[in-house]
């Protein structure tokens, strides 16, 4: 398979990489890195990016941003980072990619555990995750041309762990092949309109 990674140079996307990489070929995409530049608030970038890869059999998004902070200072403006970037910019992902994705193709989105098990420093982040898991189980249902959706839920990454871990007291990282073979579970089986969890 021809596999687009969106944020496949980052922590999470490098462990997707290596996981899939022996077997597909991938096209790695980001903001500053990657094979191909694409900034997914942007709708013009997307189409873009799509318009450079070409053909392409999965799309697999490990990026998107949201704002991490004490709730009593967090404006609205730092919230929509999460929705505009995490959310929209994934949901973006597949309105524009539907139509040029093989037949039987897949997108993978991600989440995140603070959805279900929230930090007071990350409501942003809940309240993107949560939309990203409602919007992959709806569209599942209406995606057509036998094409996939999910989403991974990551865990604390290891690699992320000493970073935040004081805001996690008690929790256990996840080894980074754990979550990059989440995300095979989702390109390479079959299901769909899942959340896969990585904890």
């Amino acid at each position: 398979m021809r596999i687009i990674i969106i944020g496949g140079a980052g922590t999470i996307g490098k462990a997707v990489s290596a996981a899939l990489s022996d077997r597909h070929e991938l096209v790695v995409a980001g903001r500053r890195s990657g094979s191909v530049h694409v900034d997914i608030q942007s709708r013009d970038s997307v189409r873009d990016m799509y318009r450079k890869v070409g053909t392409f059999d999965a799309v697999v998004c490990t990026g998107g941003e949201a704002y991490f902070g004490p709730f009593d200072t967090m404006s609205e403006q730092d919230l929509a980072l999460g929705i505009e970037s995490k959310l929209l910019g994934q949901i973006r992902l597949v309105l524009l990619g539907q139509s040029l994705i093989s037949e039987g193709g897949s997108f993978t989105l991600i989440s995140g555990y603070v959805f279900d098990d929230p930090l007071p420093e990350a409501t942003s982040f809940a309240v993107a995750n949560g939309g990203v898991e409602g919007f992959v189980r709806a569209a599942a249902l209406s995606l057509r041309r036998d094409l996939r959706i999910n989403a991974v839920s990551p865990g604390l990454a290891e690699d992320s762990y000493n970073q935040f871990a004081p805001f996690n007291p008690g929790r256990i990282p996840v080894p980074m092949h754990t979550i990059g073979s989440a995300f095979v579970r989702s390109v390479e089986g079959s299901r769909t309109g899942e959340i896969i969890r990585a904890w």
